[in-house]
């Protein structure tokens, strides 16, 4: 690759800078919307209890009724498939959690309670830990008090890169062999808030975990746990989770606004049907609107391509399209160890 890395301290944390921030979808920023338009952003914000609930149980379904199926037909192409359609249903999971961590599903304590029952806890994590740093990534965006731009550095979160480097990366979180390096990282606390906050109780927790075991042992079930949940959750949902960062922020920037750091994906539909997202595409209106559910994001976009803000020529059509950005080396490739951070152009 012709392209020139160095390493740099930006706010300092180091980083290799390479190539160009991305092409900015959106002009500037929400303050050049009408205020027509910012009336009706304004009726959009409150969270969607209804939808939320209907995305929980339908996940779950087809979850269960996968398995069951997996269960009846002992075929191995189909326990294939099950395992990874059960991780991409688990994202979904995740991605509640974080629609909670706003108070975008259901706007009380109950709502937090219910999803660490029915999303984080079987996921191994909390709502509470989750919460914790994705507010300071929100609070402190790309800087060193930010817990995604401190731990998503080096070889493997810069871009462009070689095209072998990005399937080997994949591949190994695929066989779970990153795994023990993305604890690690998580646990790096530096940049979060360490207060305790006052959520669900950890005996609660700790019954969930002995009551499935209780159930796991009387039904003999344990194989299908073992098998259809921990096995994707510990694979393919570990592709899943990075592919979405990577589709979230390009994090080997220095002092990138807004725009420039996030990108705008239009995924084709069956991109969308192979990977739901909950519309994480459209990730920069959530940063610029956090009490706007995901459920009325597109609406967000289809109002801003009306007021004339959406430059559809630096969008893109498809995750490939912006893989291949990703993956292409820039041709004015530039990176200084000298260079003295910018102040940020634009709060997130």
């Amino acid at each position: 690759m012709s392209s020139v890395i160095k390493t740099m301290q930006v706010h300092g944390i180091e980083i290799e800078v390479i190539g160009d921030p991305l092409p900015s979808a959106v002009l500037g920023d929400p303050s050049r919307l009408s205020p027509e338009a910012q009336t009706k952003i304004k009726a959009m914000m409150g969270s969607d209890t209804v939808r939320f609930l209907l995305k929980l149980g339908l996940t779950w379904a087809t979850i269960i009724g996968t398995i069951a199926a997996a269960a009846w037909l002992e075929n191995i192409w189909f326990s294939i498939a099950a395992v990874f359609f059960i991780g991409t249903r688990q994202n979904i999971l995740g991605l509640l959690v974080h629609e909670q961590t706003h108070r975008l599903g259901i706007a009380s304590k109950a709502g937090d309670h219910l999803t660490n029952l029915a999303c984080a806890f079987p996921l191994l994590i909390t709502l509470e830990g989750y919460r914790r740093v994705h507010l300071a990534h929100h609070r402190h965006y790309f800087t060193e008090h930010d817990p995604d731009f401190r731990r998503k550095q080096g070889k493997e979160w810069t871009y462009p890169q070689r095209v072998r480097e990005f399937i080997k990366t994949i591949i190994t979180d695929l066989l779970a062999m990153n795994l023990v390096k993305t604890l690690r990282g998580k646990a790096d606390d530096g940049a979060v808030d360490q207060r305790p906050q006052r959520g669900t109780p950890a005996w609660v927790r700790l019954a969930f975990y002995a009551a499935l075991a209780v159930v796991f042992t009387l039904t003999k079930t344990w194989p299908l746990f073992l098998l259809y949940w921990l096995l994707p959750l510990l694979t393919v949902m570990q592709v899943i989770v990075r592919f979405g960062a990577i589709c979230e922020h390009k994090y080997n920037l220095a002092d990138p606004s807004l725009a420039e750091s996030t990108p705008m994906i239009e995924p084709r539909w069956w991109e969308m049907l192979l990977l739901p997202n909950l519309n994480f595409n459209l990730h920069i209106y959530h940063h610029w609107y956090p009490a706007i559910p995901f459920t009325r994001l597109p609406a967000v976009h289809r109002l801003f391509k009306r007021e004339g803000l959406v430059q559809s020529a630096n969008v893109f059509h498809g995750y490939g399209a912006y893989v291949k950005h990703l993956l292409t080396p820039a041709r004015n490739a530039v990176a200084s160890t000298t260079m003295e951070p910018k102040a940020p152009r634009q709060a997130a």
